[in-house]
């Protein structure tokens, strides 16, 4: 048979799970991956560059890419 002490115990542990659990569902995180870095790389210089470069990509000019033989960069690359 379960002693009271073990009865209040184990009830105050119940009890303490749920009061983090409500504390975890009153304060909900970003409910995706991409809520998770939106901004975070708001500040880093090379980011604009990469937009370019993909900006360009979609736009079918890859030509920023190649290296020409002279190792020298492209007049458009970036």
């Amino acid at each position: 048979m379960v002693t009271n002490t073990s009865l209040e115990e184990r009830l105050a542990a119940v009890e303490a799970a749920i009061a983090q659990l409500q504390k975890q569902i009153a304060t909900p995180g970003p409910t995706n991956w991409l809520q998770q870095i939106t901004g975070s790389f708001k500040d880093e210089p090379a980011f604009d560059e990469v937009r370019a470069c993909g900006r360009a990509i979609r736009q079918g000019d890859e030509s920023f890419l190649e290296v020409p033989s002279n190792n020298k960069k492209p007049e458009n690359y970036l």
